[in-house]
C-alpha cells in the first residue's frame, strides 16, 4: 500500500512541474515563476506531512526522489560558484583602463562589504541579547546530534590554528586545488587568485597593449560563454524551487520549530534590521532607498528562494548595471567579491547571534570585552564564505572556534537552518549590490539617470 501512495505522490509531483513548464511556455516573468513554484512546494510539501508524518517510509521515500530535482539544483548551482568567481572578476579587469580606477574602487567596494559586516554583527548581537537567547534551553535530537558530529570534524581541521595563521590559510597555495573546492577557504583563495591575475593584465596592457587587448577580448568572450552555461541553470530555479520546498516542508519537524521560534523570530528581526541599514546607506548617498528596492526586488527574490548568493551573482550583475547604473567593471567586483567578503547575513548576524546563545553553556561572560573581541573577530574571518548553502555553518564554526566557544552546539539550528537561511542569503546579496551601488555613486561613475528611471526591462532570466 505504502508503494501505491508514493507513486501517486510522484505522479503529483510530476504534474506540478509539468505546470511550471507552460507557465515558461506562456512567457510568465521569472521572478513569478519561481514565487508560484514556492508556494506550490509549500503546499504540496505540507500535505505530504499531514498525510503521512515527517518520518513515515512514504515520505521518505518520495521526498528522496523528489530530492533528484531539489539536490541535482542545489549541486548545479555549487558547480558554477567558481567558473562564476573566475570570468566575472577577470571580466572586470579586462574591462579596465586606468589602474588608479580599479584601485580606488576595489578597496571601496572592499570596505564597505567589512564596514557593514561589523554594523550586521552588532545588530545581531544586540538581537541575541534583546531576545535573552540561550543554547542551553535547547534539547538535541537524532538530527542535531549527527550534525554535532560532522561539524566537530570540520572544525579539527581549523582549531589549534592561531588567527594569524586561519587569515594565512585564505591566501592560495595551490590554486588548481582550490578550483575544485576542497578548502573550506578556497572561495577567497580562487577571489585572490583572480584578481592577482586581473592585475596582471592592467600591468600587461601598460607594457604591450595589443596582445593585451587580445587577452581582454578573449577573457569577456569566456565570460559570455561561461554566462551561457550559467543561463541554462537558471531556467531550472522554479523546478528546483519547488523541490527544495516540497522537501524541506515534508520532512521539518514542526515541534522544533516551535521550540526554535523565538531564534526565527529573531533572527528575522536582526535581517530585517541591517536591510533597514543598507536602505539607510542608500540614502546617505543621496539616491532614492525606494528605487533600491523596487529595482532589486527580484534578484532579493531570487537569492530567497535559491539560497545561493553565487547563483544569484548573473542576477546581481545584471540588476546592478541595467537598473541601478552600476558601471560593469564595478559592479562585477561588487557582487563577485560578495560572495565571500564581509557577507552580511552568513558571516555577520548568524555567527554573531550563535556565539551570544552558546556563550553562557561554555560559561563564558558576556561583557563588553567579549563583545568587542566577537565583532573584531567576525570582520577578520568574514573572508572567505562560500556563497552558497552551508556557508553560515563554516563561518560559525571558524567565529567560535576563535572565540573558544564549543563548536559542536552550531547543530542546535540544524532545525530551522533552511528557513533563516532564506533570509540570510537574500541580505548577502542586498549587501553586494549596497556596496556596488554606493561605490559607483561616491566615485561619480554611477548613472542617475539610469537609477532613477522606473521604466526598466526585466531581468535577461525572465524571458528564458
Amino acid at each position: 500500500m505504502d508503494a501505491t501512495f508514493i507513486i501517486i505522490n510522484l505522479v503529483v509531483f510530476f504534474a506540478l512541474l509539468v505546470g511550471v513548464f507552460f507557465m515558461q511556455k506562456k512567457h510568465i516573468k521569472f521572478s513569478y515563476r519561481v514565487l508560484i513554484a514556492l508556494g506550490i512546494g509549500l503546499v504540496f510539501g505540507g500535505i505530504i506531512q499531514l498525510l503521512y508524518g515527517a518520518d513515515s517510509y512514504v515520505t521518505t521515500q518520495t521526498t528522496g526522489w523528489m530530492g533528484l530535482i531539489g539536490n541535482g539544483f542545489i549541486r548545479l548551482l555549487r558547480m558554477i560558484v567558481i567558473p562564476l568567481i573566475f570570468v566575472s572578476i577577470l571580466s572586470a579587469f579586462a574591462k579596465l583602463e586606468v589602474r588608479e580606477k580599479f584601485l580606488k574602487s576595489a578597496v571601496k567596494a572592499i570596505s564597505i562589504l567589512l564596514i557593514t559586516v561589523a554594523i550586521s554583527a552588532v545588530i545581531g548581537i544586540t538581537t541575541a541579547i534583546a531576545f535573552n537567547l540561550d543554547a542551553s534551553s535547547i534539547n538535541l535530537g537524532e538530527a542535531e546530534n549527527a550534525r554535532s558530529l560532522d561539524i566537530e570534524s570540520t572544525a579539527s581541521e581549523i582549531e589549534g590554528l592561531t588567527l594569524p595563521e586561519q587569515i594565512t590559510q585564505l591566501i592560495p597555495a595551490n590554486p588548481f586545488l582550490d578550483f575544485t573546492g576542497q578548502r573550506g577557504a578556497s572561495t577567497i583563495a580562487v577571489v585572490i587568485f583572480t584578481a592577482l591575475l586581473g592585475y596582471s593584465l592592467l600591468k600587461f596592457k601598460k607594457h604591450d597593449e595589443v596582445r593585451a587587448n587580445k587577452l581582454s577580448e578573449g577573457i569577456l568572450i569566456l565570460n559570455d560563454f561561461v554566462m551561457e552555461l550559467v543561463k541554462i541553470i537558471l531556467r531550472l530555479t522554479p523546478y528546483g524551487i519547488l523541490a527544495i520546498m516540497a522537501n524541506t516542508v515534508a520532512t521539518s519537524d514542526f515541534r522544533a520549530l516551535v521550540d526554535l521560534s523565538l531564534f526565527v523570530v529573531a533572527s528575522y528581526v536582526a535581517l530585517i534590521a541591517m536591510f533597514i541599514v543598507h536602505l539607510i546607506i542608500i540614502a546617505l548617498t543621496g539616491l532614492n532607498p525606494f528605487t533600491y528596492v523596487k529595482k532589486t526586488a527580484e534578484v532579493l527574490l531570487f537569492a530567497f528562494t535559491s539560497r545561493s548568493s553565487a547563483g544569484a551573482l548573473p542576477l546581481n550583475i545584471q540588476t546592478q548595471t541595467t537598473r541601478l547604473g552600476v558601471p560593469s567593471s564595478i559592479a562585477n567586483f561588487s557582487a563577485s567579491f560578495g560572495l565571500s567578503i564581509g557577507q552580511n547575513g552568513c558571516a555577520g548576524i548568524y555567527p554573531s547571534m550563535l556565539a551570544i546563545m552558546v556563550a553562557p553553556v561554555a560559561g563564558v561572560n558576556v561583557d563588553l570585552q567579549f563583545i568587542l573581541t566577537l565583532i573584531v573577530v567576525i570582520v577578520v574571518t568574514s573572508l572567505g564564505i562560500a556563497g552558497v548553502g552551508g556557508g553560515a555553518t563554516f563561518a560559525a564554526i571558524i567565529v567560535l572556534s576563535t572565540m573558544n566557544l564549543p563548536v559542536a552546539l552550531a547543530a542546535v539550528l540544524i532545525s530551522v537552518e533552511p528557513l533563516i537561511d532564506m533570509g540570510r542569503t537574500a541580505l548577502n546579496v542586498s549587501d553586494s549590490m549596497v556596496a556596488g551601488t554606493v561605490t559607483a555613486k561616491t566615485d561619480g561613475t554611477l548613472d542617475k539617470d539610469t537609477y532613477d528611471n522606473m521604466s526598466y526591462d526585466e531581468l535577461t532570466t525572465s524571458n528564458i
